[in-house]
C-alpha cells in the first residue's frame, strides 16, 4: 500500500509539473511582441510566414508604426521627419533583392528598433532587423516577378543559392522597367518684387512622361562555422536606357516643354568578416567600395532656353569594424566606422562648372546594455569627425553623441521608456556644392559650400501595455534641430535664388501618438490603427512658421486557408520644415494572395481604387517673397493593378544559428538637379 500510494503520489507530481510546463509554454507562444530598450521584438506567427512571398510581404503584415510597405513597388518609406528607415538581416543593410528571395522558412524574429543606438549611421530612425538562420545543406531556387496590369511598370527577379557544410554561393539578377504617364502638375506662384509688385504664374502641366530600364547582378559567397563567418559580395547595376521625363506646361501665353535623361552605373564590392571568441566575445568587421558613374541633361525652356549635362565619378570608400563582450550583467560594444568619399563632376552648356569635392568621417563609439531587475538600460557615447573640402573651401566639423535608453516594468505587461539621443544631420552632398541651376525664368536653385551638419536632440516617453492578442502603446516625442540647414530664398535683381543655410534657424517639433495592434481572431484576423498630432514649430533669420498635423494609419490582415486578404491606408505624411509645408500623398491599398501550393504564389495588389488622378505630393512655400501652392498627380497610380507571381523551389535544406549577412553601398552621386 506504502509503494502504491508513493507512486499514485509521485504520478501527481509529475503530472502537475508537466501541465505548468504546458501552460508556460502556451504563455510564451502567445507574447508574439517582447519590449527591448531599444524597441521590440516580433516574433510572426507561422501564418504570416506561411502566408509571405518575400520580405517585403512579411514586413506589410506586421504594420509597424510610422511605416508604409509598398509591396508592389518593392519599397519600405519612413511616414516621419525624425529619419529614414534601414531594412537590415542578421545586422547589415539588405537589398532589393536579398528581402525578394529572403528564406522564410528560416526567419526567427524581427527585431524593429525605433529609438536606434550610437553605431547606427546618421539620419537613420528606424531600423527593421531579420534574423534569419543559416542554412548547411540542400540548394533553393525561385523567381519573384511582379508586372502591373494597368501601366508599364515590372521587376523580374531570379535567384538561387547551394549550401553545402560551410560555404554558401549565392546569385541573383534582377530587371526593371518603367514607363508612367498622364502625370499633373498645377502651380500658382506669387512674386514679391523690390518695389512692391506681385506677379503670378499658373503652371499647368499638359503632358508628362516618365520612363526607366535597368537591370542588377548580385553575386555573393560565403564561408562559415559556428564561430565565424567570411563573405564576399560582388555586385553591379547599371541603366540599360537613360532614365528619361518629359514634361510640356502651359504658362500664360506660351507653351513650353522640359526635358531631362540620367543613365548610371554602379559597382560595389562587399568583404565581411565576422569572429565569435570564447563563446562571449566576438569581432566583426565590414569594408565596402563603390564606384558610381553617371551622365544626364537637362533642358528647360520657360522663359528662354536653359539645358546642361553633366559627366561625373564618384568613389567612396566605407568601414566598420565592432567588438562586443557579452558580460554579466551587462554586454560591452565598442567600435569605429571610416568613411572617404571623392566625387567629380563637371557641368556643361549654361550650367558650366567643374566640381571636386572630397569628404571624409571618422566615428569612435562605445555602448552598454543590459538589466538591473525590472529596469533594462542602454547607454552609448559616441565622437564623430566630419571633414569637407570644395576647391577653396572646407570645414571641419565635431559632435560628442550621447544616447540613453531606459526601459522599467511598471506591472507584468505595463513597461515605460525613457530615450535621449545627440545626432547629427547632414545635408545631400549635392547642396553643398558650388554649383547654380536654374529652376524657371524667375528661380535658381544654388548650393552653399558654407552649409554645415547641425545638432539634433531628442526626448522620447513610451508607455506600453502588451498581451498575447494586444498591443498598446503611447508615445511622446520632442526634437530640437538647433542651427539646422534650412531652405532660404534671396531676392535680389528680379530673381529669387533658393539655398540653404544654418544662421539662427530652429526647426523644432513635438508629437503625441497612440500605436494599437489587436489580434481579434486568433491567428486569422489582426487589426492595426495608429495616429497622432503633430507640432511643427520653424525659426528662421527673419521668420516663424509653426503648423499642427494629423497623422494617422489603418491595417487589416486576414488568414483564411489558402487566402490572405489585406487593406492598408494612411492619409500621408504632413509636416513643416523652414516654409516648406509638405503634404505626403494619402494611400489606401488592398491585396489578395491565393498559394494553390506551398510554393507557388499569386497575389494581386489594388492600389488607389475609386481614384483616377491620385494625389503624388502637395506643396506649399511661405516666403515672404514668394508664395507658392503645388500639387501634383499620376494617373498610372490610380486604381492600379498590380499582379505578383512567387515560385521557390527548394531541397534539402537544414539549418543552424544566425549568420549575419552584408550589404552597405553608396548611391548618392552629388549631382545637383
Amino acid at each position: 500500500m506504502k509503494r502504491l500510494f508513493l507512486m499514485v503520489a509521485l504520478a501527481a507530481v509529475v503530472a502537475a509539473e508537466a501541465q505548468e510546463v504546458e501552460l508556460q509554454e502556451v504563455t510564451v507562444r502567445g507574447a508574439r511582441t517582447v519590449q527591448q530598450p531599444d524597441g521590440r521584438w516580433i516574433y510572426p506567427s507561422k501564418e504570416e510566414l506561411a502566408h509571405s512571398t518575400d520580405g517585403y510581404s512579411l514586413l506589410a503584415k506586421l504594420a509597424l508604426p510610422h511605416i508604409r510597405v509598398d509591396e508592389a513597388l518593392h519599397t519600405v518609406t519612413a511616414l516621419s521627419s525624425t529619419g529614414s528607415v534601414q531594412v537590415r538581416i542578421n545586422d547589415v543593410e539588405a537589398s532589393r533583392e536579398e528581402l525578394l528571395a529572403l528564406d522564410l522558412q528560416g526567419v526567427e524574429r524581427i527585431e524593429f528598433i525605433d529609438s536606434p543606438g550610437v553605431r547606427y549611421g546618421e539620419g537613420v530612425a528606424y531600423i527593421i532587423n531579420l534574423r534569419v538562420r543559416k542554412p548547411i545543406s540542400g540548394y533553393v531556387v525561385g523567381t519573384n516577378l511582379t508586372n502591373t496590369l494597368t501601366a508599364v511598370n515590372g521587376d523580374e527577379t531570379v535567384y538561387g543559392k547551394v549550401n553545402r557544410g560551410c560555404s554558401e554561393l549565392a546569385a541573383s539578377y534582377s530587371l526593371d522597367y518603367q514607363r508612367f504617364t498622364g502625370s499633373e502638375y498645377d502651380e500658382r506662384a506669387t512674386y514679391t518684387m523690390e518695389d512692391g509688385r506681385q506677379t503670378t504664374f499658373d503652371r499647368h502641366q499638359t503632358e508628362g512622361r516618365n520612363s526607366s530600364l535597368s537591370h542588377r547582378a548580385q553575386l555573393t559567397y560565403s564561408l562559415s562555422d559556428t564561430a565565424y563567418v567570411l563573405q564576399a559580395r560582388l555586385s553591379a547595376s547599371r541603366d540599360l536606357a537613360p532614365m528619361s521625363s518629359m514634361a510640356t506646361y502651359h504658362v500664360a501665353p506660351q507653351e513650353y516643354t522640359d526635358r531631362s535623361s540620367s543613365r548610371t552605373s554602379s559597382p560595389t564590392l562587399d568583404l565581411y568578416y565576422h569572429q565569435d571568441y570564447q563563446r562571449h566575445q566576438s569581432l566583426t568587421a565590414n569594408v565596402v567600395g563603390t564606384c558610381i558613374s553617371s551622365r544626364s541633361t537637362a533642358e528647360s525652356n520657360e522663359g528662354t532656353p536653359y539645358a546642361y549635362a553633366t559627366r561625373g565619378r564618384t568613389y567612396s570608400l566605407w568601414g566598420e569594424a565592432i567588438y562586443e563582450n557579452r558580460l554579466h550583467p551587462f554586454t560591452l560594444s565598442i567600435g569605429t566606422q571610416i568613411a572617404q568619399r571623392y566625387s567629380h563632376n563637371r557641368y556643361t552648356g549654361d550650367a558650366e562648372a567643374v566640381n571636386r569635392m572630397r569628404t571624409s568621417s571618422a566615428y569612435l563609439f562605445s555602448l552598454v546594455k543590459g538589466k538591473l531587475k525590472g529596469l533594462s538600460y542602454s547607454g552609448g557615447l559616441g565622437l564623430s569627425r566630419r571633414y569637407y573640402r570644395q576647391g577653396a573651401d572646407d570645414q571641419e566639423f565635431w559632435l560628442l553623441r550621447p544616447k540613453l535608453s531606459l526601459s522599467y516594468a511598471l506591472a507584468p505587461r505595463l513597461r515605460a521608456r525613457y530615450d535621449f539621443e545627440t545626432s547629427q544631420h547632414t545635408s545631400q552632398i549635392a547642396l553643398v556644392s558650388n554649383v547654380s541651376i536654374k529652376q524657371n525664368q524667375l528661380e535658381t536653385l544654388v548650393g552653399n559650400p558654407t552649409l554645415r551638419p547641425n545638432r539634433v536632440t531628442s526626448h522620447d516617453l513610451r508607455l506600453t501595455y502588451t498581451a498575447p492578442r494586444l498591443m498598446s502603446e503611447l508615445q511622446g516625442y520632442y526634437r530640437l534641430n538647433a542651427h539646422c540647414n534650412m531652405e532660404q530664398y534671396i531676392r535680389r535683381d528680379g530673381h529669387f535664388y533658393k539655398t540653404q543655410s544654418n544662421d539662427g534657424n530652429a526647426c523644432n517639433y513635438f508629437y503625441f501618438q497612440s500605436y494599437n495592434q489587436w489580434e481579434a481572431v486568433a491567428e486569422h484576423l489582426t487589426v492595426t490603427i495608429y495616429g497622432g498630432l503633430w507640432r511643427f514649430l520653424n525659426y528662421g533669420p527673419d521668420y516663424t512658421h509653426t503648423y499642427t498635423a494629423f497623422n494617422g494609419g489603418l491595417s487589416v490582415q486576414a488568414y483564411l486557408g489558402r487566402w490572405t486578404l489585406g487593406a492598408y491606408a494612411d492619409n500621408g505624411w504632413n509636416f513643416m520644415e523652414g516654409e516648406h509645408r509638405g503634404h505626403q500623398a494619402p494611400a489606401w491599398y488592398f491585396t489578395a494572395t491565393y498559394q494553390p501550393h506551398p510554393r507557388l504564389s499569386l497575389s494581386l495588389y489594388a492600389q488607389h481604387p475609386f481614384a483616377q488622378h491620385p494625389r503624388s505630393y502637395k506643396t506649399e512655400i511661405e516666403s515672404r517673397y514668394l508664395h507658392k501652392d503645388i500639387v501634383r498627380r499620376q494617373r498610372d497610380y490610380g486604381n492600379m493593378l498590380t499582379l505578383n507571381l512567387t515560385y521557390r523551389l527548394d531541397r534539402g535544406r537544414r539549418y543552424r544559428d544566425i549568420q549575419r549577412q552584408m550589404n552597405h553601398e553608396d548611391t548618392d552621386t552629388g549631382i545637383l538637379k
